[in-house]
């Protein structure tokens, strides 16, 4: 179905440009605003430094700098930030940094002395660079946007990840599974979802030696004989939400379905929720989904609706909270 075009006060200018990285869902949100993205060079030089120019003049304008962390991650944080700092220097407005998926967002805190707190570089550094807003879909620690010393809209890909669940799911007996204790806050707005739909969480320890290790414990809540929806931010190597998925089956779940909005995928992701027990593995399109992390289970739902609709709402200088729910 073609998405209803969004109409845009052309009486001040709005600009869209893109690092490499997500041009695939930056056209499909200028769609969506019925504008073009900003004619843009950029490449790497032989020593893999980076050069990158506006075609166009941008003095004056609002614009909207897309880039979603996906690897190669170093670079094409790197290479978003030398948008905003030529952005800066060619008279912009204002420059709002747009981030489907945020880079370093689970290093928002210190689990062993002498560690760093990445997540608060990153911001730091889209301040150096000279950008005046950012916007990002369930980072990892919510919290994190007190990093950045200017507004952050933090939007959520629940309404719409939730519609493509609806679709899958026809049983009235649902219960929303956390694949971990710290994600139980995000998993109880899933439950306003579901009509009686019930709470539980996987019980699970985590090496913080050791990355991408952890080991799964008992069910807490009612799977049995269930349709089971486990729902996390971020689906990296998989390892949490396999075990997870084999753990609720164990517990007498029917039917299950996996949930998550960044479809990060390093190996052996796609191995692991192709042989998993889950009906389906639903995501986003915050990060691109290549040929290889492409499988018979997957279904993949656009967030670029919902970047329209809050691009729309900061260019005109209205509430992006009220787009997605009462604001508190």
């Amino acid at each position: 179905m073609a998405s209803k075009k969004l109409k845009i006060d052309q009486t001040k200018k709005l600009i869209l440009t893109s690092g490499r990285a997500s041009v695939y869902l930056a056209k499909e949100v200028a769609e969506n605003l019925g504008v073009e993205l900003l004619p843009t060079k950029a490449y790497n030089f032989a020593n893999g430094e980076i050069y990158v120019r506006f075609n166009e003049s941008v003095r004056g304008a609002s614009v909207f700098v897309f880039q979603t962390h996906c690897d190669p991650i170093n670079d094409n944080i790197m290479e978003q930030l030398i948008m905003i700092d030529a952005l800066k220097r060619a008279s912009a407005r204002n420059i709002t940094v747009v981030i489907p998926c945020l880079g370093y967002s689970r290093q928002d805190k210190k689990s062993l002395g002498r560690e760093p707190i990445t997540s608060r570089l990153i911001f730091d550094m889209f301040t150096a660079a000279g950008a005046s807003r950012i916007v990002s879909i369930d980072m990892h620690a919510a919290q994190a946007q007190g990093f950045f010393d200017g507004p952050v809209d933090h939007l959520t890909a629940q309404d719409v990840l939730s519609e493509k669940v609806n679709q899958l799911v026809k049983s009235d007996k649902v219960t929303i599974v956390s694949p971990d204790a710290g994600r139980i806050r995000v998993s109880e707005e899933w439950v306003t979802k579901f009509p009686n739909a019930k709470l539980a969480f996987v019980h699970k320890t985590r090496d913080v030696t050791q990355p991408n290790v952890s080991k799964v414990g008992k069910i807490v809540g009612d799977v049995e004989g269930r349709d089971c929806i486990v729902v996390d931010d971020l689906i990296d190597t998989a390892g949490t939400i396999a075990k997870s998925v084999e753990a609720v089956k164990k517990a007498g779940a029917k039917n299950i379905y996996v949930v998550g909005t960044h479809a990060v995928f390093s190996p052996p992701a796609v191995e692991k929720l192709s042989e998993c027990a889950a009906e389906k593995v639903i995501v986003t399109n915050s990060l691109p989904i290549t040929d290889e992390k492409k499988f018979s289970k997957l279904e993949v739902v656009s967030i670029a609706p919902l970047l329209a609709r809050a691009l729309k709402a900061i260019f005109a200088e209205k509430s992006v909270a009220s787009l997605f729910g009462p604001e508190s």
